[in-house]
């Protein structure tokens, strides 16, 4: 499976900035839907009402997907692949 990988950074609501990709199959490029995965991953981190748009989320390359990812890829349409500033 090819997935295309949204580079995306959110400011929090303390101010500091997340840095996290979000990641769907290729075939996904309706943006309403991706930003919709990224709100609802703020969601669970309470930053529920952060803006994720073009400027804050932008594709960035397709690669194969990794067997870690497949798998929430497969159940629940995307994978959030957390790098900078995701917990607290």
């Amino acid at each position: 499976m090819k997935v295309a990988v949204w580079d995306t950074y959110v400011t929090r609501k303390n101010g500091t900035t997340m840095h996290f990709d979000i990641i769907v199959p290729d075939t996904l490029i309706d943006e309403t839907i991706i930003y919709n995965f990224g709100k609802a991953f703020l969601a669970t981190k309470g930053e529920e009402g952060q803006p994720i748009t073009a400027k804050e989320c932008s594709f960035c390359h397709i690669e194969t997907v990794r067997p870690h990812w497949e798998a929430a890829i497969l159940q629940q349409g995307y994978f959030i692949f957390e790098m900078e500033n995701c917990n607290g």
